[in-house]
């Protein structure tokens, strides 16, 4: 019964994502191939094969964090504070897909480094998750110590908790995410959330517009974040599991 439900909660998703995004994506498609022969309409000159090989050229590229700007490119994906956020986004599992190494040696590293992290990773979620629930049922007993209303004070320490981790994990953020990358708030909770559930689809990630300059301290508060934040969300998460067991 269970996976009856599981497999047609997957298929609710399935045919309410096809019905969203299929024509979204049938117009981005059309819109792309009217560009490419309106390309080639009016500038004769270009080749389709040609064409095609310096596109595929252009998204490899882009995939390892060159872009061009006028007549230079642009580095940087790679500089410490991108391969720190590498490293974080590597050990939690979130996993954008934006950035990969591209080199054997980076490749076999990175299957080293994960074996290690992701299980110190998960200790360290833990641990965080702990420190967090013990400090809201610290103040639960306290509380109930000083009210007659015990499940009352319970109820009000982890109804504050909830709200303090939605306000500092998933609704002020956004605001930040817009300043400094330009999305809209929508955006910034969507990425919000994909991040802290270790979703990670990699459409959007912080720090990787070549046309924006963005603080030193920025992918160091942004890494933090996700830290806390991925230990606040398993706790969300766990009470929703005990509720449905």
């Amino acid at each position: 019964l269970l996976l009856l439900v599981y497999v047609g909660y997957l298929g609710l998703g399935a045919g309410v994502l096809q019905a969203l995004e299929r024509p979204a994506e049938v117009q981005a498609a059309q819109d792309l191939l009217q560009q490419h022969w309106e390309l080639l309409a009016n500038h004769t000159c270009l080749r389709g094969a040609a064409l095609k090989q310096l596109i595929e050229g252009i998204i490899q590229a882009y995939k390892g964090g060159i872009t061009l700007q006028g007549n230079t490119t642009n580095l940087g994906r790679w500089d410490f504070s991108g391969s720190f956020f590498f490293s974080i986004s590597a050990v939690t599992t979130i996993g954008y897909g934006n950035l990969s190494p591209s080199t054997v040696a980076g490749r076999i590293f990175c299957i080293l480094f994960a074996l290690i992290g992701i299980p110190l990773n998960l200790v360290l979620l833990n641990e965080i998750g702990q420190l967090m629930l013990l400090g809201v049922q610290h103040c639960a007993r306290r509380l109930e110590e000083v009210f007659p209303w015990q499940k009352k004070a319970s109820l009000l320490i982890k109804t504050c908790a909830l709200v303090t981790g939605l306000l500092l994990f998933l609704l002020l953020p956004p605001l930040l995410f817009s300043d400094k990358e330009g999305w809209s708030y929508e955006e910034g909770f969507y990425y919000s959330f994909i991040t802290l559930s270790t979703i990670g689809f990699g459409d959007y990630v912080i720090g990787m517009n070549p046309d924006r300059t963005y603080p030193g301290w920025y992918k160091n508060v942004i890494s933090l974040w996700i830290l806390f934040g991925m230990a606040w969300l398993a706790l969300v998460i766990k009470f929703c599991i005990n509720f449905l067991e």
